[in-house]
């Protein structure tokens, strides 16, 4: 095959769009809706956290209140601060629970703390008893995790001076969190779901969760009173095999800028790590590691283009990739050709799996940098970075 010299961009042509996110705001409906048929009984909370996973926190907490959510789950209280103002009259719990000195600001936005030690259930009743109101409170059990939560020694001590320890708070909430409920054959989760049950019956009643996405799908035992899902709620598969029952939310793609033509035993990218073993084209591409695509992909990973998966060649760069497009036809790629990293024909597990993580961690991972379409339907709502 006979190769022209390296082929660059028109100086005088418009340049290339940046890369894009587009957020299918009626996908993420229609899997929150999904969530409520599966969940029967227990109410949807949906967990908007890391600004909803990264894909943008105002438009998609709107949506989901406009069908419905009325209880939502943060990890930090600035993002339950941010939170607040968006859903005045929703209940808005917060995963890290109570640090040293914030129970006013807790009180003053109505955010509720998953209390995960007896020092943070000491330090809000001790705020309420001070402000002579009684607060809602969630208690957070750990069975298994070993992560945060109440140990069970925390469990038996409070069940023996609850009357004493709970005074002053309305306990709305008791909740623990599966640690492999993305196996259902996993026997951690029934070990789990049995100490979930133990400390229930030591504590006073209350509603009680323990499921987030995966364990909304381990069946009715585990479904309580209240499912956290987030990220089944852009198309992740709460169990990693077989077809999703949510469909993909997002797409994640970027421009060529460049088509470049090697020779054999050229090399590319940094450390020189891919050697052309024949002469191959090569599509540069605007997308890097400071957009969310992590340089563990270079090796194993690949794109779509032009209907086709394409590997990378070389390391993935911080504002740059490239790809091996040597045996897609010539008009099949130039500058401006639209490359598809993660959405209709790569799901999040699959980007997952080949750069090196999980579905969460390729969805959190896209920075702000990456322009949020938001969409509904063919409509495009909003074009804007929301951090």
């Amino acid at each position: 095959m006979a190769f022209s010299p390296a082929m660059t961009r028109d100086p005088e042509s418009p340049a290339p769009r940046p890369a894009r996110l587009d957020v299918r705001l009626g996908v993420v409906a229609e899997n929150y809706l999904r969530m409520i048929a599966v969940a029967g009984n227990a109410r949807v909370a949906p967990v908007v956290k890391a600004d909803a996973y990264g894909v943008g926190l105002v438009t998609v907490v709107r949506r989901l209140a406009d069908e419905g959510a009325d209880v939502f789950f943060v990890a930090r209280l600035a993002e339950g601060i941010a939170l607040r103002a968006l859903v005045p009259a929703a209940r808005i719990f917060v995963f890290d629970g109570l640090a040293l000195g914030q129970a006013p600001v807790f009180a003053a936005h109505g955010l509720i703390p998953a209390l995960n030690t007896p020092s943070e259930i000491a330090a809000w009743q001790s705020f309420a008893r001070e402000s002579r109101v009684a607060l809602d409170a969630a208690l957070q059990v750990d069975t298994g995790m070993n992560r945060s939560g109440l140990s069970s020694a925390d469990v038996a001590e409070l069940s023996r001076t609850s009357r004493d320890a709970l005074a002053d708070l309305n306990l709305v909430l008791v909740m623990s969190h599966l640690a492999c409920d993305s196996d259902a054959a996993h026997a951690a989760n029934r070990r789990q779901l049995e100490r979930f049950r133990t400390a229930l019956a030591m504590l006073p009643p209350a509603p009680a969760s323990i499921a987030a996405t995966g364990g909304l799908h381990l069946g009715r035992d585990y479904l309580f009173d209240l499912v956290r899902p987030g990220i089944g709620l852009y198309g992740g598969h709460p169990g990693g095999s077989g077809a999703s029952p949510y469909a993909m939310a997002v797409r994640l793609t970027a421009p060529v800028i460049q088509l470049r033509h090697i020779e054999k035993g050229a090399t590319v990218g940094y450390g020189a790590t891919f050697t052309a073993a024949r002469a191959t084209r090569l599509a540069i591409v605007a997308m890097g590691y400071a957009d969310g695509l992590m340089r563990s992909a270079g090796p194993r990973g690949y794109a779509v283009v032009a209907g086709q998966r394409v590997k990378f060649a070389g390391r993935i760069s911080m504002d740059l990739c490239a790809l091996d497009v040597t045996d897609l036809p010539e008009n099949a790629v130039m500058p401006g050709t639209e490359v598809e990293f993660l959405g209709d024909a790569i799901s999040l597990e699959e980007a997952g799996e080949a750069w090196g993580t999980n579905h969460h961690e390729v969805l959190t991972s896209i920075s702000p940098r990456v322009v949020r379409n938001f969409v509904i339907h063919n409509d495009v709502v909003r074009n804007h970075v929301e951090s």
